[in-house]
């Protein structure tokens, strides 16, 4: 315990700058020093494992695991560079058991020397994994939450004068993405009290049968709740897809570009 704060200071120098990556080549002195900080407390954790009963000492210990699965620094490092430092720490404790050991020659039995080194591997390979775990948990939480907000600003109803709105839609259009469209405008068209939205494809460069036949189908969806929808910016292939489709354009508003649309309004 004496030892936590040298093992720490240790450890961060051992760190290669010209190869770290994430949070271990950070040069800001406030990452830095909650790095320290970070390893200082797995110190003071670990050192409990010689004095405390397994169950409570991985109890104690499930707070750092957490904390430092879910901190954001380590969520944007890669989890290999991680565990690397988690072995490279697990060395110090393993080379203080052989120094010990060399100043106290002859006092322990080799199957007691032994013992204290299993219970440093097989607690830091318990840790290692749970910490692993935890990480890929929170690094997926983060990844939809991410995916949902990319969902949302790729669908966006832009609010215009006269309850009048917007929906401009650019890119790959998938069948998974056609969905979240439709679910997402009929939500923002409900909430800003749309009555009339544009939509304009002039963005969208490929598009397949299952994504127009869900275009039409929000078209549709838009009339049953008193929605009126012009179309803009139909490309020949879009157009093509939904006649071959049979999918009929006789109930839609349709203008060559967005400008026209609007302009029709005024």
């Amino acid at each position: 315990m004496g030892k936590t704060w040298q093992m720490t200071e240790e450890w961060y120098a051992s760190i290669d700058k010209t190869k770290a990556t994430g949070v271990y080549a950070s040069t800001n002195p406030e990452t830095i020093e909650t790095l320290k900080k970070q390893n200082h407390e797995f110190h003071e954790h670990f050192c409990e494992v010689f004095v405390q009963d397994k169950t409570t000492f991985l109890k104690d210990f499930e707070k750092w695991v957490v904390m430092i699965a879910k901190d954001e620094e380590h969520l944007n490092t890669p989890v290999t560079d991680i565990m690397k430092e988690f072995f490279k720490v697990q060395k110090q404790y393993l080379e203080f058991v052989q120094e010990f050991v060399s100043l106290h020659q002859d006092e322990y039995k080799q199957e007691v020397i032994d013992s204290w080194n299993n219970i440093i591997i097989d607690t830091f390979n318990k840790i290692v994994t749970w910490f692993v775990e935890e990480n890929h948990k929170y690094s997926e939480e983060k990844l939809v939450a991410q995916q949902a907000m990319i969902n949302e600003l790729s669908s966006p109803v832009i609010a215009l004068n006269n309850h009048m709105g917007l929906l401009p839609l650019i890119g790959v259009i998938d069948t998974q993405r056609a969905k979240l469209i439709v679910e997402n405008t009929l939500e923002q068209c409900t909430e800003k009290e749309i009555t009339h939205l544009f939509i304009d494809l002039s963005g969208v460069l490929i598009i397949d049968t299952m994504v127009a036949q869900q275009i039409f189908s929000l078209i549709d969806t838009l009339g049953l709740i008193g929605v009126k929808a012009t179309l803009s910016g139909i490309r020949p292939e879009i157009a093509l897809t939904a006649i071959q489709l049979g999918l009929s354009f006789e109930r839609v508003s349709i203008k060559s570009n967005l400008a026209q649309a609007i302009g029709s309004q005024k």
